[in-house]
């Protein structure tokens, strides 16, 4: 898995041309060392030939960590080139000198930071570095960088006319497979799912004994797995705080920390409500959805043969596989919409909502079986309405094999047409 390109890839090494620190950030073994490693090789000797490439440093080294805890400056200036700080939240202080070292000398690319925990949740670095960094966030593989492709159905529905893929599309025994396996370099390594299990089991443990410790004083963490199993259970629907807190007889207090901290380690993602009025969208209730399926199932204890059985499951499933895809693909995307969900008092809901910088609105419905009746864009109808002329096109995506249309600008298509291409 190694060998394969990442989408952002291209989208960092922009970045590194013009700005002297560039953050890659997401969870853990998501890929951000390996990417930064080989962007590093690749844009120095690529701008001058006489400059050395990136030399490589991980703060999860103890002696590298001692080392810039104790005097950053020195820290830094021991280096002297372009360098890679991996895991750069375990010694949060390194930002003021990092700021200090380009204030002196602004030269693009000098400084690739990775961090698994989100930047703007590491007041140090967030500070001392604004505009003078670039951010970018690294998910578990999307489905089209598995393939070889790229996968840039975020941008095509905002196309003047969009061409649905010719392909068939795949079934849900197929679509099964890639919810379990979900995308995490190492998962698509394990073809044994006991040994798939064993390496989720320490990767939570690792994420909440040492990310988690990183970036709070939160040392009591034994409720945490269960909430993050409560949450898989509870994937794509709202967030009810008051319903968690009484599941796992935890305060409120204390579950809205927790709750940070999950989506700062980039482990869970909250999707707001959209409305016409922007305000509203801070304050109303988000959707909750796990970072990836594979770990989701993990969570929930549930396997291939079972999500086949459970319809209820398998909604959410499929509901939190597209948003995931859709959040990857947003990361190489030109248009860069915004990703949100919608639903009235009335009980209309769409699943995903996608607005660009324009105000421009597409509708995304996820429906895990393959029948679509025209019922199905009810809600989709009601978003087009309160949207108005700034609705684009409103889509149904399920496990049929084809894309069919619904009336003008509304479409039901194949749950795999986003990532196979378009007119593919």
């Amino acid at each position: 898995m190694d060998s394969l390109r990442r989408h952002l890839a291209d989208s960092v090494l922009t970045s590194l041309t013009d700005s002297p620190v560039v953050f890659i950030q997401g969870a853990r073994q998501t890929g951000k060392s390996t990417l930064a490693r080989s962007l590093a090789a690749e844009v120095h000797p690529a701008r001058d030939p006489t400059r050395q490439a990136a030399r490589y440093l991980t703060l999860d080294d103890s002696a590298v960590l001692s080392s810039a805890l104790s005097d950053p400056d020195g820290f830094l200036a021991g280096i002297g080139g372009p360098v890679i700080l991996d895991e750069v939240q375990r010694a949060p202080s390194l930002a003021i000198a990092i700021k200090a070292a380009v204030d002196r000398d602004r030269r693009p690319g000098r400084f690739l930071l990775t961090g698994s925990a989100d930047f703007m949740v590491l007041p140090k670095l967030s500070e001392s570095l604004a505009g003078r960094v670039e951010i970018h966030t690294l998910w578990p593989f999307s489905q089209g960088e598995l393939l070889g492709r790229r996968d840039t159905f975020v941008d095509a529905v905002f196309a003047k006319k969009f061409a649905p893929p010719s392909a068939a599309g795949q079934s849900m025994p197929e679509l099964t497979t890639r919810f379990v396996k979900g995308g995490y370099p190492e998962m698509l390594r394990r073809k044994d799912a006991a040994r798939r299990r064993a390496w989720f089991d320490s990767y939570i443990a690792a994420i909440l004994q040492r990310d988690v410790r990183d970036i709070s004083n939160v040392r009591d963490l034994a409720e945490m797995p269960r909430l993050l199993a409560l949450i898989a259970a509870r994937a794509a629907s709202l967030l009810d705080y008051a319903d968690l807190s009484r599941a796992l007889a935890m305060p409120q207090t204390t579950l809205r920390r927790y709750m940070a901290l999950l989506e700062a380690t980039f482990l869970v993602h909250t999707l707001p409500p959209w409305f016409v009025n922007i305000g509203k969208r801070l304050v109303k209730t988000p959707k909750l959805y796990l970072d990836d399926t594979g770990l989701l199932l993990h969570l929930a204890g549930a396997d291939a043969a079972r999500l086949r059985r459970d319809a209820t499951l398998c909604g959410a499933v499929v509901e939190n596989f597209v948003v995931m895809e859709l959040l990857k693909q947003r990361g190489w995307s030109n248009v860069r919409p915004s990703l949100y969900h919608f639903r009235t008092h009335n009980g209309d809901e769409v699943d995903i909502v996608l607005e660009d910088a324009a105000g421009r609105v597409v509708g995304i419905e996820v429906k895990a079986a393959g029948g679509v009746t025209a019922n199905h864009f009810k809600g989709l109808k009601v978003l087009a309405e309160a949207a108005g002329d700034r609705f684009v096109r409103g889509f149904v995506l399920n496990s049929g094999p084809v894309a069919v249309p619904f009336g003008k600008n509304l479409l039901a298509m194949p749950i795999s047409g986003i990532w196979a291409g378009q007119g593919a």
